[in-house]
């Protein structure tokens, strides 16, 4: 019926949703919360709004084989071979290293026919997607398609819908053209078409939004009418600053307390170990901090919460297993019976991460490349006494902290040491000024605005050019 039709529709890999099997065969739902489900909340009902979304585990497919599911949201039972493929293969593999910038160049990329095969199943799953939303969007609706996993889809629905007003946004960073030309000619034009099918692009800087039209300046000879815009993502100041007060976070913090010791500094890192994090150089950089300054010896801790990320790769595991490795022989070099240099925690907890947020002197926050990096803008939010910022030039974040932050190049171990040293000996007053301006400045697009800004720029658009036209 067209009553059924969504006016809003939402498509990404992950949805807000997902389900888990228990032992007695009941379907446990886990709802998830981020920018996308909090501006879908703010539409209101006047609108009926849909997310399409991949069914990721065993427990996302059995719940649509029953049925089971959440209003407003639908979930594609892809076949798993083909999702593994297109997600691991592809987008995480291949998509997620081009725009980071992260292949060794020397042994990678090589594109062979197994690259190809697994291609084939990246358009399988865009065009799943394309399918579902085509199937279920009212006349002109809009339609708003998430990141890298879908940069071919909203061609695909252009063909199927051209009066669809269709939106796609980028969460990480764009490669700049000499690095987007490690992908095979035919495939690079392919994803470029695939996101100018697109009446509007979003991206969280206007580094990558240009590093965008360059790369279709040279690859496909311009943008054509397809529009750019920017939305830095900002940090959600309300919900963070009341649940970084609840009682679970109290405990945490207490815990880490007790374990840092008295009258100690603490550098704080929280990531996951995503190789375009740099968590082992920030380690690097810790260790020779200890080593150049010997007066910060048993006077400060690094908290490193450290949660896995993308385990199902090999280089992932190994890349963990290295930052574990590089914090004990830190610990077991410099550590005494009554000081442990770091302090590494691999089990995800929210609760520890803002009780680490809460108490840290220093925020460590070095990528090598990142689309925008919520860390540097949430820690400020929610520090109790002021932390003074160590944030990379290459962090999207950059662009709107750079001002208050003490900027370090990723990859230069030394002057991120240095860096730390001057975080360190901040004086209050300074540390205090420096997170008022990182709070404001963080807190500027908050989730709920970032994605209604987006569906706003979107309808705008359309109404001065109509798809088609």
């Amino acid at each position: 019926m067209v009553t059924d039709l969504a006016q809003i529709l939402v498509a990404s890999n992950r949805g807000p949703v997902s389900y888990t099997a228990t032992e007695a065969g009941e379907l446990e739902a886990r709802r998830g919360g981020g920018g996308l489900v909090s501006g879908l909340s703010a539409i209101g009902s006047g609108e009926q709004s849909l997310w399409v979304c991949a069914a990721l585990g065993d427990g996302d497919r059995e719940a649509v084989r029953r049925g089971v599911g959440e209003p407003g949201v639908r979930m594609l039972d892809i076949d798993p071979q083909v999702h593994a493929d297109a997600y691991n293969g592809i987008a995480n593999s291949v998509l997620w290293f081009v725009h980071h910038m992260l292949y060794q160049t020397p042994l990678e990329p090589a594109f062979d026919q197994e690259f190809r095969r697994q291609w084939d199943s990246y358009r399988a799953y865009n065009r799943a997607f394309a399918e579902a939303l085509a199937q279920a969007a009212a006349p002109e609706a809009a339609v708003l398609v998430q990141d890298y996993h879908l940069a071919l889809t909203p061609g695909m629905l252009r063909e199927l819908r051209p009066d669809l007003r269709i939106g796609h946004f980028s969460h990480t960073p764009w490669a700049p053209p000499e690095y987007f030309g490690l992908l095979p000619d035919d495939i690079a034009g392919e994803l470029l078409r695939g996101m100018l099918g697109a009446d509007r692009l979003g991206f969280l800087t206007r580094r990558w939004a240009d590093a965008f039209t360059a790369c279709c300046d040279h690859v496909v000879g311009g943008t054509g009418r397809t529009a750019t815009g920017v939305h830095g993502l900002g940090a959600d100041a309300d919900f963070l600053r009341e649940r970084a007060h609840r009682p679970d976070v109290d405990e945490r913090l207490a815990e880490l307390r007790e374990a840092v010791g008295p009258d100690r500094r603490t550098v704080v890192r929280v990531d996951r170990t995503e190789l375009s994090k740099n968590i082992v150089r920030g380690l690097l950089a810790y260790r020779e901090l200890l080593e150049s300054r010997p007066e910060w010896r048993e006077r400060v801790v690094h908290i490193a919460l450290a949660y896995p990320s993308r385990q199902d790769l090999a280089v992932y595991r190994d890349y963990t297993a290295e930052v574990s490795r590089l914090a004990a022989e830190i610990n077991d070099t410099w550590g005494t019976p009554g000081w442990q240099p770091v302090l590494v925690h691999v089990k995800d907890d929210f609760a520890r991460s803002l009780a680490a947020y809460r108490m840290a002197d220093v925020a460590l926050v070095n990528p090598i490349r990142d689309g925008m990096n919520l860390v540097a803008k949430e820690v400020p939010v929610v520090s109790d006494a002021g932390c003074a910022l160590v944030l990379s030039r290459e962090a999207g974040a950059h662009e709107e902290l750079g001002e208050f932050a003490i900027t370090v190049n990723p990859y230069d171990v030394t002057a991120t040491a240095d860096a730390l040293h001057r975080a360190l000996t901040m004086p209050p007053a300074d540390r205090a000024d420096r997170t008022e301006h990182l709070a404001a400045a963080a807190t500027a697009l908050p989730p709920r605005r970032w994605f209604l800004d987006q569906l706003e720029a979107l309808r705008a658009l359309a109404q001065v050019s109509p798809a088609g036209d």
